[in-house]
């Protein structure tokens, strides 16, 4: 039985509490995590504060910052296949994926390193001419970040590596399902040699710890990753201290194919976008708007692709497809599933769990022809779960792709370049990839709008969003002040 601890203040410890950790290819308890209680999110929160103010780190220069963050890059590409493992046993995830994306989040922060020193003020040209007048970014203060399970060491990098590249301090909240690899990510980040308190990790459960932490008075901004209903809660915890947030959230994404399109990569990207990562993706192309004209044929070739993916222990690297990570997941997907087919949705394949040890799900399409309002339409299943409408016309085509509440990523498939940017420009959503799909970069913003959240991460302006404007004003002119009623 394993043994985790929190990390606060530069030091290791046991949370108030501890709680168990099952293996999702097996339920077998493999660990003990500490749970986080209302006493460690203040010692969290206190020592972030007391490192901001600190000057071994608010005096340390932005070329020191960014040499910093160079090094914590670098042990993490050299620890990258055991964070990799401990991803793959507390959270099902298959090993061939999490070895490769963890090895990629290295270069998150190589990236945010070498922004460290570009983030730069601006000289106004102002209409005063006995004035100087320039701005200051300065780091923006304590930062919660808040990350789900899936994709964690990425999720966690795109919030640490811009916040501290800027100088801010940062609480990591671990997901309360699967937080081992971030446990161990705090031992790497130690020895890199921040200042003691420049992150702090915990993890735990919502009253006593997500929601302590997000409405504690000394936390000045919230990045959070997860669901829209946890959203809610951190924005209404978030009046107690009037922090700003940045909110990364669900999806319900458009994957639009049309006749012209090259059926082979179409389909692999559908299988990419929908049944990678057990389709426990925020970014999931989950909903499959196909033209008409050649419906029948692409399912008939993504079918057959479907039905060869390989289910296994996520541990092996042939699995492609693994476990899901709660059982709370399964039942959503076998509740929408089931609620789907009353609604007259038809299922091409899949559809039932898998007979084995452990909270499998087989890849699963559902030809929503004859159910265009079935539910699965339209919530996110966050399981390997496709829904399929067709299309005669390009514009019947963007009616449905906009028809949610989300707006995260969108997917389109043609070789038509017109038809491509009229769909670039009509899509709602913060992504759209054309021809590709499930491709990121820490030099490309990621995000989206309405019910998939506000706030981008990745790119530059990640970093800015860390800062806060500063106008300072500088008089040059010897002469007495004019009169002091009146505004200049």
């Amino acid at each position: 039985m394993q043994q985790f601890q929190q990390y606060i203040g530069g030091a290791f410890s046991d949370g108030t509490a501890q709680f168990e950790s099952r293996d999702p290819a097996t339920g077998a308890v493999w660990a003990m995590m500490p749970e986080a209680r209302t006493d460690d999110v203040n010692a969290a929160v206190t020592a972030a504060q007391a490192a901001f103010l600190a000057p071994e780190w608010a005096g340390m220069t932005a070329s020191a910052r960014g040499k910093l963050l160079y090094r914590l890059a670098d042990l993490i590409a050299e620890n990258a296949q055991s964070l990799a493992a401990l991803e793959t046993r507390d959270t099902g995830k298959i090993i061939r994926e999490t070895s490769a994306q963890i090895a990629y989040v290295a270069e998150y922060y190589r990236y945010y390193a070498g922004l460290a020193d570009k983030i730069e003020g601006a000289h106004l040209p102002i209409d005063k001419p006995d004035m100087e007048v320039w701005l200051r970014r300065e780091p923006i203060g304590v930062v919660a970040a808040i990350v789900p399970w899936n994709s964690q060491l990425f999720l966690s990098a795109v919030k640490i590596g811009p916040a501290l590249a800027a100088g801010c301090t940062v609480v990591l909240k671990a997901s309360e399902e699967g937080p081992a690899p971030m446990l161990e990510f705090a031992r790497i980040f130690d020895q890199a040699g921040f200042p003691p308190g420049v992150l702090n990790v915990i993890t735990g459960f919502g009253p006593e710890c997500g929601a302590v932490l997000s409405s504690h008075p000394d936390i000045d901004h919230v990045a959070f990753t997860g669901g829209p209903d946890t959203a809610r809660h951190i924005v209404r915890n978030s009046a107690e201290n009037l922090a700003s947030i940045s909110l990364e959230l669900g999806g319900k994404s458009p994957f639009i194919v049309f006749e012209d399109a090259d059926i082979e990569s179409a389909v692999n990207a559908q299988i990419s976008g929908i049944f990678a990562a057990t389709g426990q993706s925020c970014v999931a192309g989950s909903r499959l708007i196909i033209a008409n004209t050649i419906k029948d044929r692409f399912l008939a070739r993504l079918k057959e692709k479907a039905e060869a993916i390989v289910i296994g222990a996520p541990d092996d690297m042939a699995t492609e497809v693994g476990p899901l990570c709660t059982q709370g997941q399964m039942a959503n997907v076998v509740d929408l599933v089931a609620r789907s087919k009353l609604a007259g949705a038809k299922v091409i394949t899949g559809g039932d769990p898998v007979d084995r040890d452990g909270l499998y799900f087989p890849p699963t399409i559902i030809d929503c022809t004859d159910a265009p309002n079935a539910p699965c339409l339209t919530h996110e299943f966050f399981g390997p779960v496709l829904s399929v409408l067709g299309f005669d016309t390009e514009a019947e085509a963007l009616q449905i792709a906009n028809d949610t509440g989300f707006g995260l990523a969108s997917g389109v498939f043609t070789k038509d370049l017109t038809r491509a940017h009229r769909m670039i420009r009509g899509i709602r959503a913060g992504i759209v990839w054309v021809n590709t799909y499930r491709a990121v970069s820490p030099i490309a913003p990621f995000g989206g709008h309405g019910l998939s959240g506000h706030g981008r991460e990745g790119g530059m302006q990640a970093a800015l969003d860390y800062t806060k404007v500063k106008a300072v004003w500088l008089r040059t002119s010897d002469d007495p002040i004019p009169d002091p009623f009146v505004m200049r």
